[in-house]
């Protein structure tokens, strides 16, 4: 495994956490699954408008398989593995004094959410992948997505297999990357370039 090195001391998940594709065939019981969604509602929501809606499946019934098949072909390919996929989704819009407006933080709700997923898989001594290849329509008509919501990304979850699991194109890249420096990103006062 390659090592990860902060710029700055933080609580260790944070370097451990990262997002393999291999997975074991250990399967994951219902209840690990409703854990996994648990950590996921209490993610931090703008305005408490909790926009953010899951559909999940574990491997072998159907709704595992739907949401699988509307994933893009690389992705099939390795997800077939995983104990269980989550799709995430929100809704963009609310109600305010009786009229629909914009909520134009939903996404930054769902992206809360999916790292609530991935914290908690973690701590529970799992592995999450999120992934945006999919196919829109085909993955919105498997989990019968209600009119007017946004897909944001499908998650893999389960425990971690063996790289030599994986097809061998993606071998070589199953380990931990990097991050840009922090300098690279956050600046005093100025959003760096």
């Amino acid at each position: 495994m390659t090592a990860r090195h902060a710029d700055h001391s933080i609580d260790p998940q944070f370097l451990s956490r990262w997002s393999p594709r291999a997975f074991s065939d250990a399967a994951m019981q219902e209840a690990d699954m409703m854990r996994l969604l648990e950590a996921a509602r209490w993610a931090p929501s703008a305005s408490n408008l909790q926009p953010v809606r899951f559909a999940w499946g574990l491997r072998g019934d159907a709704a595992f398989a739907s949401i699988l098949a509307a994933l893009v072909p690389f992705n099939q390919e390795w997800a077939k593995a995983a104990a269980g996929l989550v799709v995430v989704a929100s809704r963009p819009y609310s109600e305010k004094n009786g009229a629909e407006v914009a909520n134009v933080w939903h996404g930054f709700d769902a992206g809360a959410a999916w790292m609530s997923i991935a914290l908690q898989a973690q701590s529970m001594g799992l592995i999450a992948h999120a992934m945006g290849g999919f196919d829109g329509p085909a993955l919105a008509a498997a989990v019968r997505l209600p009119a007017g919501y946004a897909l944001h990304a499908v998650v893999a979850v389960g425990v971690q297999g063996l790289a030599e699991s994986l097809p061998e194109g993606l071998r070589a890249r199953e380990m931990p990357n990097g991050r840009r420096r922090l300098a690279e990103v956050a600046a005093h006062g100025t959003v760096p370039v």
